[in-house]
């Protein structure tokens, strides 16, 4: 008789349902973190996770895949339907394989590419000298206007046009402005470049038409499916039709082996949920929250780096009030405190990643969870009240018991 994951690991099923009490009683702040639905999370858990299935749709290298070949081309269709993409792939386990994935399709190593650092807001996976992108390809990076935090494009045009590069990269992981991937194409393709977008954080954006989509102008997009999609975590390629052949290729068998029919299946759910009118109502509130979550933080001395927000996240300069505080003691206090935000190195860092400056914040998980404008000011006052008294054990705990009391009147949309 088969027995339940409490009888037989306790250790396993305790720490879950720990998490599941972290979860509900803690205002989630991580930019790319997220609550998926029952529906996905059903997916997730099912019977797929059995299911080996080599290949794609029809063209498998295992027996007994006519159920997950539905579940596959659905997710395919959904996503080229929510995106408008000629070719998807939607096998990558994660956003860093799918761009791996890209990386192997059109380069050589020694190859060069053109980059936004890590440092100016970028990605790990876009040339950073300790990820396999960095160690493959000759690595050149733009950055972010000192004065303005924002991409300076201008800078990006004239290494273009010095370095020749055969990619350039575009997208970031802590960057709160929009993105003109119009103008990137054009100054890639002016120098005979390619183009990756990396949407990872903002593809829930790009799918409802709140961000310009980088589909029509760039050669490859990538994205992760959690993140503002909402969905499993995993990722995906979306590229233009000539492509499809070498992307294909390069996932599979060129960087992965089996895919995770369990995850495709959440793809496929997120997908057919993004496709909704009420997730773009979701997304516009992901995007009003930011708003007024950064203009608070800012009525409350901080600074945002470029002065704001135009998506789900802001990146706040904590060295404006507090100059001793680390990112990290930032961020451990707030933690105390039942809101998680994670540490961020800012424009110009002057301390190590591990410590960082700064903070970076994000509205996608408080606002699936239903939180709205009056929420956000009252979370702004919290982060004050708590950075302002980092060591003071009794306002933290104070703190902590009105987060848990807000999040009770604010229920996961799975628990």
């Amino acid at each position: 008789m088969l027995q339940s994951l409490k009888e037989i690991d306790f250790a396993v099923f305790s720490a879950i349902e720990k998490e599941k009490i972290r979860q509900k009683e803690q205002i989630e702040l991580i930019a790319s973190e997220n609550f998926v639905s029952s529906a996905v999370l059903e997916a997730v858990g099912s019977v797929l996770t059995n299911k080996y299935a080599e290949g794609y749709p029809r063209r498998r290298y295992y027996g007994g895949c006519e159920n997950v070949d539905v579940i596959e081309q659905l997710a395919i269709d959904r996503a080229k339907q929510l995106f408008g993409a000629e070719h998807v792939n939607v096998q990558p386990h994660s956003g860093s394989q799918a761009n791996s994935a890209v990386y192997t399709a059109v380069l050589k190593p020694g190859d060069k590419i053109l980059t936004l650092s890590l440092e100016n807001g970028g990605h790990l996976t876009h040339g950073h000298p300790k990820n396999t992108s960095g160690m493959l390809y000759k690595v050149i990076h733009y950055n972010v206007s000192v004065a303005t935090g924002r991409i300076d494009y201008d800078q990006m045009k004239l290494l273009a046009k010095a370095e020749h590069p055969k990619l350039i990269t575009i997208g970031a992981s802590a960057y709160s402005r929009a993105i003109d991937f119009k103008l990137v194409s054009e100054i890639a393709h002016s120098q005979g470049a390619l183009v990756l977008a990396d949407i990872a954080h903002i593809a829930g954006l790009v799918a409802t038409g709140l961000h310009q989509s980088p589909v029509p102008y760039c050669e490859f997009v990538t994205t992760t499916t959690h993140k503002t999609l909402r969905g499993p975590r995993g990722g995906m390629i979306m590229c233009k039709e000539e492509f499809a052949k070498a992307i294909d290729s390069a996932v599979f068998p060129g960087t992965q082996g089996g895919p995770l029919m369990h995850v495709i299946a959440g793809k496929a759910v997120c997908f057919l949920e993004a496709l909704r009118p009420e997730f773009k109502q979701y997304q516009n509130q992901i995007i009003k929250n930011a708003a007024i979550l950064a203009e608070q933080m800012i009525a409350n001395g901080y600074h945002i780096v470029t002065g704001g927000t135009d998506n789900h996240l802001m990146l706040v300069d904590l060295r404006t009030v507090h100059e001793s505080l680390t990112g990290k003691d930032a961020e451990v206090a707030l933690e105390n405190a039942n809101i998680t935000v994670n540490r961020n190195v800012i424009p110009n860092e002057t301390r190590s990643p591990l410590l960082a400056s700064g903070l970076r914040l994000g509205t996608p998980a408080v606002t699936t969870r239903g939180m709205k404008e009056k929420e956000m000011v009252q979370i702004a006052e919290f982060i004050k009240v708590v950075l302002s008294n980092p060591n003071d054990k009794s306002t933290i705990s104070d703190i902590k018991h009105k987060v848990v009391d807000l999040c009770a009147k604010f229920p996961l949309p799975c628990q």
